[in-house]
C-alpha cells in the first residue's frame, strides 16, 4: 500500500514538473494536501485507524464533548459522514455519545479512555509525515511558506 501511494504522489509531482507547471496555485497546494493526507494515510493504517477517524479524534481531542453538529462543521464534512464514523469509531471503543439530562436535542461526543491513549500512538506518526515532507527545505522556505498560506486563507476568509 505504501508503494501505491508513493507511486500515486510521483505522478502528481510529474505532472506538475512537466505537463503544468504553472499552473493555478489551488491545485498545487490541494495536490500537496492530497500527498499529505495519502502520506498519512499509510502510517496510520499500519495502526488501523483510517484517515477519516483522524480528523474526528484531532478535533475531539482539542475539544471533547462537543455536539454531532460542531463536529460535523469542525471536520468539514456533512453530518451523514459525521455520522457514519462516529458509529464507527464508538463500535471500536474510541467515543461514546451522551445526552444532557436537560438537553435531550443534542447528542455530545466524548473520547473514551482508548479515544484519548490514541493521541500518543497517532501524533507522531502525522509528525514524521510532516518530517519527510520539508527534508531539504530551509527554515526560512517553511517560514515563508507559511506565511503566504496564512496571507491566502486569510484573503479567502475575508472575501466580500
Amino acid at each position: 500500500m505504501k508503494q501505491i501511494k508513493a507511486d500515486e504522489t510521483r505522478h502528481i509531482l510529474r505532472h506538475w514538473q512537466e505537463a503544468v507547471p504553472n499552473d493555478r496555485l489551488a491545485h498545487l497546494v490541494r495536490d500537496a494536501g492530497r500527498a499529505y493526507t495519502r502520506a498519512l494515510q499509510v502510517r496510520l493504517a499500519k495502526h488501523d485507524v483510517p484517515f477519516g477517524h483522524w480528523t474526528f479524534l484531532r478535533i475531539l481531542w482539542e475539544s471533547d464533548g462537543i455536539t454531532q453538529r460542531e463536529l460535523s462543521d469542525r471536520a468539514g464534512v456533512m453530518e451523514p459522514t459525521t455520522y457514519s464514523a462516529i458509529k464507527n469509531m464508538e463500535a471500536l471503543g474510541y467515543i461514546e455519545r451522551r445526552q444532557l439530562v436537560d438537553n435531550k436535542k443534542n447528542m455530545y461526543v466524548h473520547l473514551t479512555p482508548l479515544g484519548r491513549s490514541l493521541k500518543k500512538k497517532l501524533i507522531p506518526l502525522a509528525q514524521d509525515a510532516n518530517r519527510v515532507s520539508i527534508q531539504g527545505v530551509s527554515a526560512s522556505e517553511i517560514k515563508t511558506t507559511r506565511k503566504v498560506l496564512l496571507a491566502i486563507l486569510n484573503n479567502l476568509a475575508n472575501e466580500t
